[in-house]
Order: C-alpha cells, then structure tokens, then sequence
C-alpha cells in the first residue's frame, strides 16, 4: 500500500478509537489525534515532526465538524440549548478559533509542539484533580464573549473541541450544567469550523505539504476518522452508562500525561 493509504487505513482504526473515547468519557478527539497523527506522519511520509504537529492539528479540527453537527443536533433535541449563551459564546469562539488557527499556522514547529504538550499536561490535571463548582459570580454578555475567546483560542491551538476549557468555564459563573455541555457541543462545532478555515487559507500556498491536503488539512486523515468514529461514538456511550467514568477519565489523563512528558522529552 502507498503511505497515503496506510495512514487512511491506521486512522480509521484511530477514528474507532477516537469515537469511543469520545462517547464514553465525552472528551474531544483532538487529545489523541494530534499526537498519533505527528507520529504517523512523521513515520509514513517522512515530514519532521515539528512541521507535522501544525498538520496533525488542523485535521484534527476537520474531524469535529462532523461529531459537532451531530452532537449539536442531539443537544437541541434534548432542549439543553439556550439562545443567548450560544450567541455571545460563540462570537468570542469565533474570534478565538480563527486567531487561533493564524497564530498556530505562524509558530514555530518546536514552539508549537510544547505548547500543545503543556497545555494537554494542563488539562489532563484538570480532569484528575479539578473540582466543576460554581462561584459567587453569575455570567453576563461580556464573560460570556471572553470565555468563549479564551476557549476558542487554546481549542485551535491544540486541534481540539474544547468542552473541557469551556464546560468548567460556564459552570464557574452558574450556567446550567446541562445548558454548560449543550454550549460546548455547539462551540466544538464553530471551533471546528472558524479554526480549520483559517488552517486551509494559511496553507493553501504553503510547499511541500502532504499529497491530498487541503491547506494544512490531510485529507486521508480527515476521511479515516470521520469514517470510523461518528459509528463508534454512540457505541461508547452506550458503555459509558454502566462505566464509572469518572475513574476512566482519571486514567485517560494519566495516560495523556505520559504521552505529552514523551513529547517533551523527545524535544529536549
């Protein structure tokens, strides 16, 4: 098989993973894309990877259209959607996403790979240790844009949905934890969108990037994990119901540990 085969094939068996993951535990996809698709980039084609980080991290966001329409949908149905925490939110997602998205096109490789590997340390000792409690402050419009600024931000430059920035957000200043995970559902879908664009229209003249790309998007890639995970996702979450959760996303950050301290560790 060509390269180019071998990771659309790899990836579909990463998809089914990915889709799993996400159901079961609710976490994002882009936590385990980006650094499984550095290596097999790396590996198959032969691109360093400090170049094929950038890569790995806009295909992760194109595999979350899909999910975030899906999800987005399944959140309206369930009535877990409120209008004008969506619309302020995601205006600041917006603006974060796409500057997100430049900056992230513009960094160094080797600058972009700590990044990415301190802030997945971050959010994986958030999941261990991090208490979702509510303060004295309620939100208004203004804290609304900014936690959707600052979530859109760290999204696109880790290629990753952002429930786990934004959830904890809005729960903090006394939103509605149904209407906290139906927002980020929504926002996974506008990073998602915002965040790639800007991927494409700053790779689109780029050289020497893969074969089958779209700007810095690797379509391979892209169609592999779609495939696979918009059918194993409904599969995870159908395990998560009779799973404490809670203890396997503890191990799922350990796990998330190790894999950034390797990251870091082949850098230095």
């Amino acid at each position: 098989m060509t390269p180019d085969l071998n990771i659309f094939v790899i990836c579909i068996a990463l998809g089914s993973i990915v889709g799993i993951c996400a159901g079961m535990l609710g976490i994002g996809g882009g936590l385990i894309v980006v650094p499984a698709l550095t290596y097999l980039l790396s590996y198959f084609l032969g691109i360093s990877p400090f170049d094929a980080i950038t890569i790995a991290i806009a295909t992760s966001l194109s595999t979350i259209i899909l999910t975030g329409l899906s999800s987005s949908r399944a959140h309206w149905q369930l009535g877990n959607l409120d209008k004008q925490i969506i619309l302020f939110t995601g205006l600041g997602i917006a603006i974060g996403a796409t500057s997100g998205g430049y900056i992230a096109s513009a960094l160094d490789g080797l600058v972009l790979k700590i990044i990415f590997a301190v802030l997945v340390i971050l959010v994986a000792l958030y999941m261990i240790f991090g208490k979702k409690s509510a303060s004295q402050y309620a939100a208004n419009n203004v804290i609304l844009v900014i936690a959707g600024l600052i979530t859109g931000f760290i999204s696109a430059l880790m290629g990753i949905g952002g429930g786990a920035i934004l959830v904890p957000l809005l729960i903090f200043f006394q939103i509605n934890m149904r209407k906290a995970i139906g927002c980020a559902a929504v926002s996974g879908l506008i990073i998602a969108v915002f965040g790639t664009s800007s991927f494409v229209f700053t790779g689109w003249s780029v050289p020497d990037l893969p074969q089958y790309s779209l700007g810095y998007v690797y379509l391979p890639a892209t169609l592999g994990i779609v495939l696979s995970s918009v059918f194993t996702a409904p599969i995870g979450a159908r395990w998560g119901q009779s799973m404490d959760t809670q203890k396997l996303k503890r191990v799922f950050a350990l796990f998330l540990v190790c894999v950034s301290v390797r990251m870091l560790i082949g850098i230095i």
